[in-house]
């Protein structure tokens, strides 16, 4: 009998141990999905160039630049971990009401573009990103850091670092060892993940006005984790809660309201 138990034991620890090594060096496969498209079907309602953004790791970018003269305000847009850039047209469609220009780039290994995803590479990405935008003559203090979910990380990260004209949050987690906590609570997660995205550690570092949504619903990323944010964050910042979206939430008339409202607070400050 305890022959046949510690056999049995054995047998699970190394199925477990099996499992372990699968999730350490397959865990971008569960983070990162390029080839996942759910809003292709939407037409673009407004325009824009196609651009390409090199990084100093020699990998193109492939990005959509509107641009009007007749403001400087730009958002600069940081996509979540699945598909195209297409994905975001019913997001982008609204923002020409909201007399702002836009750049949205798409992530290594995303929109054919060359590379793997990690923290690390993002990070890179987006920093190129915003280089390329100085190089057309937009300044930081004009550039307003819009991050969708994942990105929400990303514009944390560069927002740490230098001041904005402003950051918007969608849908943020705290980190992304938050995350994996939740969804493999039986994994050593501290020790076994690459790509930690830390905001919460880092959202006391932003020091541009902040705006964070984050729909109560939200079945991916918990609530509290867009309110935890919020609650630490450094004023001035405003918050856009609604009770009933979920996780890519709803891009109607209040949440335009709060986008327009919030865009134009930054140019009197």
């Amino acid at each position: 009998m305890i022959k046949y138990l510690i056999y049995s034991l054995t047998i699970i620890l190394g199925v477990y141990l099996v499992f372990l090594a699968f999730m350490f060096f397959y865990q971008r496969s569960f983070m990162y999905y390029p080839s996942v498209n759910n809003y292709n079907d939407t037409e673009i309602n407004f325009d824009y160039e196609t651009v390409s953004i090199t990084t100093p790791d020699n990998i193109n970018l492939k990005a959509w630049y509107s641009f009007n003269q007749n403001t400087k305000q730009t958002i600069v847009f940081f996509h979540g971990n699945a598909g195209d850039l297409e994905n975001r047209i019913y997001k982008l469609n609204h923002f020409k009401n909201l007399n702002v220009n836009f750049l949205i780039v798409s992530w290594r290994g995303f929109s054919g573009n060359d590379g793997q995803p990690s923290e690390k590479n993002l990070y890179i990405d987006a920093n190129s990103t915003i280089k390329w935008l100085e190089g057309k003559g937009v300044k930081k203090n004009q550039m307003v850091l819009y991050g969708e979910s994942l990105g929400t990380g990303i514009a944390v990260e560069v927002a740490s670092k230098s001041k904005f004209a402003g950051v918007i949050l969608e849908s943020p987690f705290t980190s992304m060892q938050d995350m994996g906590k939740k969804l493999y609570p039986y994994l050593p997660i501290s020790i076994l993940q690459h790509d930690k995205y830390l905001s919460l550690n880092k959202i006391k570092k932003v020091k541009s006005p902040i705006l964070i949504m984050h729909g109560q619903a939200d079945n991916i990323v918990p609530f509290y984790m867009g309110k935890k944010l919020f609650d630490e964050a450094n004023d001035p910042k405003v918050s856009y809660f609604p009770e009933e979206d979920n996780h890519m939430m709803e891009y109607n008339e209040e949440l335009i309201k709060t986008l327009k409202n919030f865009l134009s607070s930054l140019s009197n400050l």
